[in-house]
């Protein structure tokens, strides 16, 4: 893979929660012919020059098939997963994505690299005539997640929303908001699967 420099972009596919309003975990469900984790790594692996799967330390021998890092337990929420790959790798940035996320295609991810600016914390998807960040459908710069351990530090709060809302990021809107659409129980995953079933998926 080569040194690592500021403007390489690797992948991190949040699979560490623990999916309690959905029943069972988010990774697996097949949305795509295939587990939705699968799927965002293998569209990660298309514009990163690598992917991770972030997960729990008990998740560690389901996901023997893919590159991992293992949530190291020193913050709370997403924000676990994204600074331990930081720690592990803290010079590139880390094009983050939910695995709740299940209308997210190549030319999403496309249109957030194409659109990074490394000179921001953070470039982020946000909903169209919105500025609300989605941070966890963003890139995070190195510089950006520096920020975002001393602000954890400083303000005790885990929140990456929170964080990104008080930075300088850039936001970028989608063609269509529903590629942020999260689902997250089984009402939004039935809801799901009968929206790709009519695209012919």
């Amino acid at each position: 893979m080569g040194a690592q420099v500021p403007n390489t972009l690797y992948g991190l596919v949040l699979d560490g929660g623990k999916s309690s309003r959905m029943g069972f975990e988010k990774g697996q469900i097949m949305y795509h012919g295939q587990p939705q984790r699968d799927h965002l790594m293998q569209l990660l692996e298309q514009v990163c020059e690598a992917a991770f799967l972030g997960i729990r330390k008990a998740q560690a021998l389901e996901a023997r098939n893919f590159s991992v890092i293992e949530d190291e337990d020193q913050y709370q929420g997403p924000l676990n997963s994204i600074l331990s790959a930081h720690h592990q790798y803290p010079n590139v940035a880390w094009l983050v994505i939910a695995c709740d996320l299940p209308f997210v295609d190549l030319s999403a991810l496309k249109k957030l690299v194409n659109e990074r600016d490394t000179n921001k914390i953070a470039t982020a998807y946000a909903h169209h005539n919105g500025h609300v960040p989605e941070p966890l459908f963003a890139i995070w710069e190195p510089m950006g997640l520096e920020s975002a351990k001393a602000y954890v530090e400083k303000t005790r709060k885990s929140s990456p929303r929170d964080f990104l809302m008080e930075s300088d990021i850039k936001l970028v809107h989608p063609k269509d908001d529903i590629i942020l659409y999260n689902a997250n129980n089984q009402t939004d995953f039935e809801w799901v699967k009968q929206k790709l079933s009519s695209k012919g998926e």
